[in-house]
């Protein structure tokens, strides 16, 4: 099968979480199999783990890359599929959450994430739900707009504002490259970064309710973890990792009721050659805890 993205920290992923031989494996972001793929070559243990995705096309390559290999997929977003195992009684050895954008979504012009080429406004991670990037664009108030900027694209209140007014009087904006080049008519001198940036990030978070899936799922976490379990966490910009990292640090002031025991203080992070081979690592922050 065609090689769609590039599993970031793999080599860490493997090193961290030391997956074994007949280990059940939990991933609640599989994407299209990278991870997935080395830790159960490890493990062996196919009827004992658990794909999850809510991307249709990261489903269907996914059943077709272990195609004949019993394993249970899940269609459906991290939260609820933790949930479902909750209800089941499921507990698994290794958890992973890679919770970035896979390069597909970013690559395929018609997903609508990039404004590299143009497109219609779309940012669904799961294509049945109904809110769309285009709708927040063309139908959210100004003060929305400027509070998710705010929010989710970390940009100065003076700056958020005036994109929001800006989207406000040029409606309808229908396409990635028209909202990128409105955003960009607005900014004056050198920037390295395009000014659009940070405003599709906060409108694709706001979209896919990123944030709020993470703040709800990670408590849940140690529940489907065995005795010794290993949970792995990628994060790719500081609002997700936060998140994380505070989880993290109140699960360790429990002390003794601690569920989880953070294995390594600093997040880790990629070595140059991967940087090289893959520059969308460079944001990438992996975190391990191992359930106690």
């Amino acid at each position: 099968m065609e090689k769609l993205h590039n599993p970031v920290l793999l080599s860490e992923v493997l090193a961290s979480l030391r997956p074994k031989l007949g280990e059940s494996y939990l991933d609640l972001t599989a994407g299209y199999g990278g991870h997935a793929e080395k830790i159960l070559d490890v493990t062996q243990n196919y009827k004992d783990s658990v794909l999850v995705d809510r991307d249709s096309y990261a489903i269907e390559y996914l059943k077709k890359k272990f195609e004949g290999r019993d394993i249970t997929f899940y269609h459906s977003d991290f939260y609820d599929s933790v949930l479902q195992l909750l209800q089941c009684g499921k507990t698994f050895d290794i958890i992973l959450a890679d919770f970035g954008v896979s390069s597909p979504q970013l690559d395929i012009k018609e997903r609508g994430f990039s404004f590299r080429e143009e497109a219609n406004l779309d940012m669904r991670m799961d294509q049945r739900q109904k809110l769309t990037a285009d709708y927040i664009v063309n139908h959210w108030s100004e003060r929305d707009l400027g509070d998710i900027f705010i929010k989710y694209g970390e940009i100065p209140s003076g700056s958020a504002r005036m994109y929001a007014r800006v989207i406000v009087h040029h409606r309808p904006i229908h396409t990635t490259t028209g909202l990128a080049d409105l955003i960009k008519t607005r900014i004056h001198g050198y920037s390295k970064t395009h000014p659009a940036t940070r405003v599709f990030q906060a409108i694709r978070i706001a979209v896919n309710d990123e944030l709020g899936l993470i703040e709800k799922s990670l408590p849940l976490l140690p529940q489907l973890l065995n005795p010794n379990g290993r949970l792995g966490i990628i994060t790719f910009h500081s609002l997700e990792d936060r998140l994380v990292k505070e989880f993290l640090r109140e699960e360790i002031e429990h002390g003794e009721e601690s569920r989880l025991k953070v294995e390594v203080k600093k997040p880790i992070t990629a070595e140059q050659m991967e940087l090289f081979i893959n520059p969308r690592a460079r944001s990438a922050k992996l975190r391990v805890a191992k359930r106690v």
